[in-house]
């Protein structure tokens, strides 16, 4: 029981969605993303051997959009984090999602939030790229991040914006 505890990120930390590798926002092939128009944060390129999205946060899913491509999760501290599934897959009407959760339930860092079928994607010609961006607060990334992280790796933090 003690490990565990000492696993659990402290609030505001993030950890990685999916097991796959760190990107920059910036470094997004999707432009809208990349500019930070949608808002700060990061990207990870999934394993496709790992078809499970985790909440990156502990929060309440605060929205999932009709298309389930998204979910909003907003945080005890007001961050509200965007986990965006793919690049265009808005287009895909939901089909290769498979939610786990539904709106105003709570989650915890590290639990299941959708199941994606990465073969759609790729028969569709969709980006599997997940990105984690937050509209109202800033994204610090961690100091060292290793390029190759798993749901249990601390990808950084929010810190909300001074306004």
């Amino acid at each position: 029981m003690m490990f565990k505890f000492m696993k659990k990120a402290p609030a505001g930390q993030l950890t990685a969605p999916v097991t796959g590798h760190y990107l920059p926002i910036e470094q997004v092939t999707d432009e809208v993303f990349a500019s930070k128009a949608v808002g700060d944060g990061f990207v990870i390129v999934p394993d496709e051997m790992t078809n499970t999205i985790n909440a990156p946060v502990d929060g309440v899913v605060s929205s999932i959009f009709p298309t389930k491509h998204a979910i909003l999760i907003k945080t005890k501290q007001g961050v509200e984090v965007l986990i965006h599934m793919g690049i265009d897959t808005v287009e895909l009407q939901g089909a290769p999602f498979e939610m786990q959760v539904e709106a105003d339930f709570k989650v915890k860092a590290g639990e299941p939030l959708v199941t994606i079928d990465w073969a759609q994607l790729k028969a569709a010609d969709k980006a599997n790229t997940i990105m984690v961006v937050s509209s109202n607060a800033t994204f610090t990334p961690a100091e060292p991040l290793p390029a190759a992280v798993t749901t249990d790796s601390v990808i950084g933090q929010f810190d909300l914006s001074a306004e």
